[in-house]
């Protein structure tokens, strides 16, 4: 018996080994991997002292023999560390970053990740956190053509010989933006640039035209955190999405291009810069982003020799485990800075909530979005004559208004003997012709309500066109609903004949009117359509409205270092710049957006149509100051803009409420709205070198300087004292206690000696001297300032001021204070 129980114990034990093993092995197994970005230790080429070079202005040649051993010796040490360090079979490595930084991308588990992190030569470990899209009239606005094209020889000449590099999601090579012209060639010398034309599918060889001089895509990273679509995620530098030919087509899109929609003429797009070439570095596909495919193709662009890079895409969220100044991402850029390339970021679309933005660093221009002064209103014509607003690029109903015809309301139009669920999205959101009587809405307007599909982004407006299609309406109204209260309508292509009335109060009106004008039996079944309306055309742009105003959308500051959102001496966003209904070019496979299917054009808004506004303006001022540092640039485009609106007062803000608006601040829109006319003579700049941000870095208290050491290879040395001491056109102290000094330095980059007047308007609860009051710098020179700020009220809030430089020459030279008092003494 004894006997027995032992056999069957040792029986049941070989069983419980047996499942832990499984268990084990299941675990190992089930362990997800995922994308992770490491740095090691060494110089990548582009400051490595064999390879450097002055030559032609870059700092290495990739054709150079040096550059090609220490290329491969990089490479080799990646898989050596690799090979040794993981498991094998456990591992993929992605990309290996060797130009501007010193690292690779590898696919594997957290636990060989966590062995990485041990591994000699590696400094810094980071899980990908994956990249998203952050998503014309305004040359006029801007007044470029009056003014800067002007002085550059007009739109034939303006960006003549810069190279505008765009990490985004492909370009669409057959738009007109992109093309060559032959009658007005380009023959600037690019012998700083040595990019490649990468091909493929919808991509062909003839694709490079001497427009766009190099297209480059990366897709590793992509393709290890998802299973891809091969319809929509096209391995080749052709855009399925739009979004990356609209970027590019902002910035450096040619002249004069017209824009046709649906047949009708909107007018004629520019690029800020129409004479800049393009190099295209796609990285963002339809089915994820990935920060791999985004960073090696940083690494990518500066070594190919651009001169402005923009990127309109980002992370999807601040870092998890490190300050948001030392991410891969941020410290890529850094070292982009380093070589040389002016590098303008998308602030974000996370706006209008406090410490949103994404973008963090001094060394990167972020571009908040703004609306410009055209607007495009549809309307609705009632049977009683009031006419209730709307959006739309819609045509007008037949006899553009002066034909009536009959209003139904979708619910009361439903077919009562049909088989469909009696749900909201067959009911009201007329999302399915099945569900209607095709007797009542042929010929008819119908109105359909904004409910709960629409609020859940299940319900589309692309299946009412197909309704309205199918069905013969006249026309399709898509009204707010008072359960889900107002609504944003942007003002996209119809096309069927229709309108958006997103605002409950004007859905009431229509609402009113309808019910009074309807008969119903005593079950409230209609017996009689007697309501009447037209739609009006929502395709003619209005001008002059109060502009700017920061976009809704747009992301705010304070900028901050960490995932708890501790705010920093950075002002975030710098700069403001048109980003609101941009029309410019698009890709008509528009993979995300089925509603524009088809389209070689698109108004959209977003900071990523802020950013390449900024970025075009940048390679305007590189053209005519070829050997300014990219921070002198920035400092030239943030010094020069303006507050102030169309009106005169304070540029406004759109709140959390539709429709509202606050006088904005430091956080809204920077340093102010971009003015690419001063920005082109400002007068003073402010200059900052790689050694100044690692400097900055080090002034930190918050940052260990053995995470400086390991993101950026430089050990702390000179310190400044404080973050705010960074030379960069803005103030911002995100503590002061009792009192701070710090010094800007300003060089004068204009021909003539001129005298300065210092003045400051201090936050409130400060006071600020400034030292000395006034002075007089020859070209050339350089003069510094000192700014003591003293606390005489403890806010424990941000408060605004600014300081003016005025010149004897009509130079103004504007910065931005941004302070939070937090104690009067030590």
């Amino acid at each position: 018996m004894a006997t027995g129980v032992y056999v069957l114990a040792a029986s049941s034990y070989a069983v419980l080994l047996l499942h832990l093993l499984a268990i084990g092995t299941i675990a190992s197994v089930v362990e997800e991997r995922s994308i992770y970005l490491i740095l090691m230790e060494g110089e990548p080429v582009a400051f490595h002292g064999d390879v450097l070079s002055s030559q032609q202005g870059r700092r290495f040649d990739p054709k150079s023999e040096a550059y090609k051993v220490h290329a491969n010796k990089l490479v080799d040490s990646h898989d050596q560390v690799l090979e040794s360090t993981l498991d094998k079979g456990s591992y993929n490595k992605l990309y290996s970053f060797k130009h501007v930084l010193n690292g690779f991308a590898v696919h594997t588990t957290p636990s060989q990740a966590k062995k990485l992190q041990l591994a000699q030569g590696v400094k810094l470990v980071e899980r990908d956190r994956r990249a998203k899209s952050m998503t014309t009239y305004t040359p006029e606005f801007l007044g470029l053509p009056q003014t800067v094209w002007t002085q550059e020889g007009g739109d034939r000449n303006a960006g003549d010989g810069i190279v505008m590099g765009f990490v985004d999601t492909g370009i669409n090579p057959f738009h007109p933006s992109f093309a060559y012209d032959m009658l007005n060639p380009l023959t600037s010398n690019l012998s700083h640039f040595s990019g490649a034309c990468e091909t493929g599918p919808l991509f062909p060889p003839f694709s490079c035209n001497g427009k766009i001089v190099s297209t480059r895509f990366f897709i590793a990273g992509a393709q290890a955190a998802a299973s891809l679509n091969a319809t929509i995620d096209i391995p080749s530098p052709a855009d399925a999405v739009g979004h990356g030919s609209h970027v590019a087509s902002i910035a450096a899109g040619n002249a004069g291009v017209p824009v046709t929609v649906n047949g009708f003429y909107y007018g004629r797009a520019s690029g800020m810069a129409p004479r800049a070439r393009v190099a295209v570095y796609k990285a963002v596909y339809p089915t994820v982003g990935t920060l791999a495919d985004v960073v090696a193709a940083i690494d990518q662009a500066v070594a190919d020799g651009v001169d402005i890079l923009t990127l309109s895409i980002g992370p999807e969220e601040p870092p998890q485990d490190t300050v948001t100044f030392l991410s891969i991402f941020d410290i890529a850029m850094l070292f982009a800075r380093r070589a040389g390339v002016f590098v303008v970021q998308a602030a974000g679309n996370s706006g209008p909530g406090p410490s949103t933005v994404l973008s963090y660093s001094p060394w990167v221009v972020g571009a908040a979005a703004s609306r410009t002064d055209r607007r495009y209103a549809a309307s609705l014509l009632l049977g009683n004559g009031l006419n209730v607003s709307g959006v739309g690029l819609s045509a007008p109903t037949f006899g553009n208004g002066s034909l009536l015809y009959r209003l139904v309301l979708a619910k009361d139009a439903i077919n009562l003997s049909g088989a469909f669920p009696r749900t909201s999205e067959y009911v009201e959101e007329c999302q399915h012709p099945e569900a209607f009587d095709p007797n009542v809405v042929r010929g008819s307007i119908v109105l359909c309500s904004f409910s709960a599909g629409f609020y859940n982004e299940t319900s589309t407006l692309t299946a009412i066109f197909d309704t309205a299609r199918v069905l013969g309406f006249m026309g399709f109204v898509l009204v707010a609903n008072p359960s889900y209260g107002d609504f944003i309508g942007q003002p996209i292509p119809f096309s069927v004949s229709g309108a958006l009335i997103p605002k409950v109060a004007d859905a009431k009106i229509v609402s009113q009117y309808y019910e009074q004008q309807t008969l119903r039996d005593a079950r409230g079944i209609v017996r009689q359509f007697n309501a009447r309306a037209a739609i009006q055309d929502g395709r003619v742009a209005s001008f002059g409205v109060q502009a700017p105003i920061v976009s809704r959308f747009s992301s705010r500051g304070p900028s901050f270092i960490d995932i708890n959102r501790n705010p920093s001496d950075v002002l975030k966003p710098d700069i403001l710049a048109p980003g609101n209904e941009i029309w410019a070019a698009w890709s008509p496979l528009s993979a995300l957006d089925p509603i524009l299917t088809g389209y070689n054009f698109a108004l959209l808004s977003g900071s990523s149509m802020a950013a390449p506004h900024v970025a075009g303006i940048a390679a305007l001022i590189k053209q005519k100051y070829p050997s300014w540092n990219p921070s002198m640039i920035a400092s030239a485009i943030s010094t020069t803009a303006t507050k102030f609106d169309n009106n005169g007062g304070i540029i406004m803000a759109e709140g959390f409420n539709i429709g509202s608006l606050y006088s904005s601040n430091n956080f809204d829109f920077g340093a102010g709205f971009v003015n690419p006319t001063h920005a082109m003579d400002p007068g003073l700049v402010l200059s900052s070198e790689f050694e100044d941000y690692i400097s900055f870095l080090c002034s930190m208290p918050f940052i260990d300087r053995f995470a400086i050491k390991a993101a950026t290879r430089v050990w702390c040395g000179q310190s400044i004292g404080h973050p705010a001491n960074l030379n960069i056109p803005s103030v911002t102290i995100s503590a002061l206690r009792r009192s701070l000094t710090v010094r800007r330095s300003f060089k004068n980059v204009a021909t003539k000696p001129e005298t300065y007047v210092s003045l400051a308007i201090p936050p409130n609860g400060t006071t600020i001297t400034l030292r000395p009051p006034w002075f007089t710098i020859a070209p050339e020179g350089t003069q510094d300032l000192d700014i003591e700020i003293n606390v005489i009220k403890s806010t424990n809030e941000f408060t605004f001021g600014e300081i003016i430089l005025t010149g004897s020459l009509n130079h103004i030279v504007r910065m931005p204070v941004t302070i939070r008092p937090v104690s009067i003494v030590l």
